[in-house]
């Protein structure tokens, strides 16, 4: 089965980052195909590579870097919910005149046309958050 993963929620807000990511896992792990993983509205925060948890708790974003090293997956946050959020990569710093980046390298910044593709491709969408 191919799936599409859409995540809405920040990485230590809610549960919804953490079982996705499970979820993302456990289908790789049993063959399944993950067309892409879209995070959206504060799901975006689950890409900055700023994020320095204390050293006994878990490192979201780290963790969904190297799933996606794994397994070549393509990590799409949404543009319109980065910019409201300061999630920045080299193309929209230039564009809003800012002064530095945040996005971790194995994330990209596209619209929800990415989103939309992911779903009319995908077997099934899978939306974790609200």
């Amino acid at each position: 089965m191919k799936f599409a993963i859409q995540i809405n929620e920040g990485p230590y807000q809610h549960q919804a980052s953490d079982s996705a990511y499970f979820f993302t896992k456990a289908a790789l792990e049993k063959g399944h195909e993950v067309f892409r993983v879209f995070f959206y509205h504060d799901g975006v925060n689950n890409a900055s590579r700023l994020t320095t948890p204390p050293q006994d708790d878990r490192n979201v974003v780290n963790r969904w870097a190297e799933l996606a090293e794994q397994h070549d997956l393509d990590m799409v946050v949404c543009v319109a919910a980065a910019q409201r959020r300061g999630v920045a990569d080299e193309g929209e710093m230039q564009r809003n005149g800012k002064d530095a980046t945040n996005i971790h390298p194995r994330f990209r910044i596209s619209g929800l046309g990415q989103l939309v593709e992911a779903a009319i491709q995908a077997d099934r969408l899978v939306v974790f958050g609200d």
